[in-house]
């Protein structure tokens, strides 16, 4: 078993609730618009971090992360980007398990050709009255084929 913390659009501010909820994970998958290397720092204190670059990371420690990242954990194939609009490839076509994205502050899970697609929503500062979340999936990795437990966790403090 493995579990994956996925968090977007921190925006400079890794809340409490966050840092709690991040305990124990085996990576976390930063979706963008991390907003600062603090963040960052934090975030590799507690596990393995594969982050992209969102719209609103600018500066010279933004330039580290790529604005998409593919990788392989536990037997799954994730495709990491900050904002679905600029997808540029058919997951399912390249074997990709899950794509993983933020930006709209919304948060969204569906499947579209066997491929799920997840929105963590915002972890950071509250934007009109969209939640405060992020995602965790558990996965299976015992098995021939993966299997994936998704959970939403809410973020209020």
């Amino acid at each position: 078993m493995k579990t994956i913390a996925v968090i977007s659009d921190t925006h400079g501010m890794l809340r409490t609730s966050a840092e709690n909820a991040l305990q124990g994970v085996d990576a976390i998958i930063h979706a963008g618009d991390v907003g600062s290397a603090e963040v960052l720092r934090v975030l590799k204190e507690i596990a393995p971090v594969y982050a992209v670059r969102g719209n609103m990371d600018r500066g010279k420690w933004a330039w580290v992360l790529p604005p998409v990242e593919a990788m392989e954990i536990g037997g799954v194939f994730f495709y990491v980007l900050h904002d679905i609009a600029t997808l540029d490839l058919d997951p399912s076509g390249a074997n990709m398990d899950v794509v993983v994205y933020g930006h709209s502050h919304k948060p969204d899970m569906h499947e579209k050709d066997g491929v799920l697609y997840l929105n963590p929503g915002s972890a950071g500062p509250r934007r009109f009255t969209l939640p405060i979340s992020m995602a965790e999936i558990v996965l299976d990795d015992a098995l021939e084929k993966p299997e994936l437990k998704v959970r939403f966790i809410n973020l209020e403090e």
